[in-house]
């Protein structure tokens, strides 16, 4: 099969061209590098550089390819409510160009990366594809109007298509892992405490109502989540729009990944505790029921050591692939 990966020089993008490269696919990654890296896209896939906000850039990739998988998007949270337009724009914007890509080239299959924070702050965890959606941010808000406009092309035009929701990804797989600039996420900060390139890892709130009072999290190996994408791409019938969550069914609190990070690294890592950040919900962590029972994922690498062991090992081989 021939597949286009948008956004496949980022983190998660990478790592899924590598294994579908690995699995015998053809890869096509169309990235505008603006926020991935030339050296993060795999040996053995041809690099389009383009803009997906750009309809001509997207038809011109998606050509003789059979299916999409659509990672392109931008996803800083903060960033979202100082600046939401933009991020209607590229995250609903983009992806309506590439549905209308899909109509021009007679692509039929997409698998879109969208995330849990289509669900805003749960009733309830591990939370269901059933639960309502009721984003508090922009960043989700707009990954869900681009859920719905991936759900009513599938019925209008007979797409086959598959959104997976997932919320905190980590690890390294295939020499790819996680390079943001500016970086938020909490295992790669940590890990920067460690080796000493951050002065040390800030704790938002150690009074929430978890069984160490600091946030809950569930966190995915980008290997495993590489393996998901591979299944739904041949989930979805045409005119199907099948929604699957991806979670670990626990989580894990901050200070165990903080202390999985000490036992990973052999370093003692310093911790500033701060006040809860607004909008940080106690508890999230997905439902991944209904994608074991139809596809028969199930996490291969669900231990928080395995995922911080690779993200270290990358981290090492990688000491200064940000600038």
């Amino acid at each position: 099969m021939r597949t286009l990966v948008i956004g496949g020089a980022g983190y998660i993008g990478s790592v899924v061209s590598s294994y579908l490269i690995a699995e015998g696919h053809e890869v096509i990654v169309l990235d505008d590098l603006s926020k991935g890296h030339d050296w993060a896209v795999p040996d053995g896939a041809d690099f389009v550089r383009g803009d997906v906000t750009c309809l001509d850039d997207v038809v011109g990739a998606m050509r003789g390819c059979d299916s999409v998988m659509h990672f392109a998007a931008l996803s800083l949270v903060g960033e979202s409510m100082t600046d939401p337009l933009r991020y209607f724009r590229v995250n609903v914007g983009g992806t309506v160009n590439v549905l209308d890509a899909m109509t021009l080239t007679g692509c039929s299959r997409l698998v879109f990366s969208s995330t849990a924070a289509t669900y805003g702050e749960p009733e309830s965890v591990p939370i269901l594809e059933s639960a309502p959606t009721r984003p508090t941010n922009a960043y989700g808000a707009a990954k869900l109007a681009a859920d719905h406009a991936i759900s009513f092309a599938c019925a209008a035009s007979g797409l086959a298509a598959t959104s997976l929701r997932y919320f905190n990804v980590a690890g390294a797989a295939y020499g790819c892992g996680e390079d943001h600039d500016p970086e938020t996420h909490l295992i790669p900060l940590v890990l920067q405490a460690a080796a000493r390139t951050r002065p040390h890892i800030s704790v938002y709130g150690t009074d929430y109502p978890t069984p160490d009072g600091t946030a809950i999290r569930d966190y995915i190996h980008v290997a495993d989540l590489a393996r998901a994408h591979l299944l739904a791409l041949g989930g979805a019938e045409p005119g199907e729009h099948r929604v699957y969550n991806l979670g670990n069914g626990r989580g894990f609190s901050v200070r165990e990944v903080i202390d999985a990070a000490r036992l990973v690294t052999g370093v003692d890592i310093p911790v500033v505790e701060s006040d809860r950040r607004a909008g940080d919900p106690a508890v999230l962590v997905a439902s991944s029921t209904r994608i074991q029972a139809e596809l028969g994922w199930s996490p291969q690498l669900p231990d928080l050591e395995t995922m911080i062991g690779d993200a270290w090992a990358f981290a090492q081989t990688h000491p200064d692939h940000h600038h």
